[in-house]
């Protein structure tokens, strides 16, 4: 599920991550004002979902991820659910992906940008009682970074417990030094390095995971932010560094 602004700079690198048709579904929410379209032939052609306008921090966002999974549950085949933004990246190949997710035990993580189960995704849609005070208390001028706070609270009130990972597997540079403000930092060309790949897969600068995702060791599937101009790197770096393409 792709939350986005419009374009997906770097979707020509997540089309060679494509190639098991099947096994996954796309959705992507765009502001309703964009009227551009991937090519046909694409994976992503036709499946914009019906979206509303979104604003960076409020209650529209978690809005949009409920729209995202309720279109995503209609398909019975979904069984796991990944939100990712138009600055993310896989850091495998589909199968890896594929494994740690259906591999977790029922587990689900993240903050705004989660993985989760079908059970979890589910709720989210259904709820009637959290989402609705979340909007109340966030509305107008209210700054509640709400879409960052909404699945954790939600998984611990239901009382989650050990389906709860209490992690993400989406990385990102949130270091003081080099983030910007209230964002972690944007990752440029003159970044993209195989070996800054290997250190972001290997757990990034804490170089650990605090949760057993099993023998694969695997502590992040995704990253962010990486920013338009690096989809040349990645394109040349993927089937070296990250097992794809």
């Amino acid at each position: 599920m792709f939350l986005v602004r419009g374009d997906l700079p770097l979707r020509p690198l997540w089309e060679r991550f494509e190639g098991h048709e099947g096994l996954y579904s796309i959705y992507v929410h765009a502001n309703p004002s964009y009227t551009g379209s991937p090519p046909r032939g694409s994976v992503f052609h036709g499946r914009t979902i019906p979206s509303q306008r979104t604003a960076w921090g409020g209650v529209t966002l978690v809005e949009a991820e409920r729209r995202l999974l309720a279109n995503a549950l209609l398909d019975l085949g979904n069984e796991r659910f990944a939100l990712l933004s138009e600055s993310c990246i896989p850091l495998y190949n589909f199968p890896t992906v594929r494994a740690v997710l259906t591999g977790s035990g029922g587990a689900s993580f993240g903050s705004q940008w989660f993985e989760v189960d079908r059970a979890l995704a589910a709720e989210a849609v259904a709820d009637g009682t959290y989402f609705p005070t979340f909007r109340e208390n966030c509305a107008g001028e209210r700054f509640c970074v709400a879409d960052e706070h909404y699945m954790p609270t939600l998984a611990s009130v239901l009382g989650w417990g050990r389906r709860n990972a209490n992690r993400t597997l989406t990385f990102a540079d949130w270091d003081p030094k080099r983030r910007t403000g209230s964002h972690p930092r944007t990752h440029g060309a003159e970044e993209v390095t195989e070996e800054l790949i290997g250190r972001i897969r290997r757990g990034g600068t804490r170089g650990n995971c605090t949760f057993n995702d099993g023998a694969s060791g695997v502590c992040f599937l995704f990253a962010r932010k990486f920013a338009p101009d690096t989809l040349e790197p990645l394109l040349r770096l993927a089937p070296k560094a990250m097992g794809f393409g």
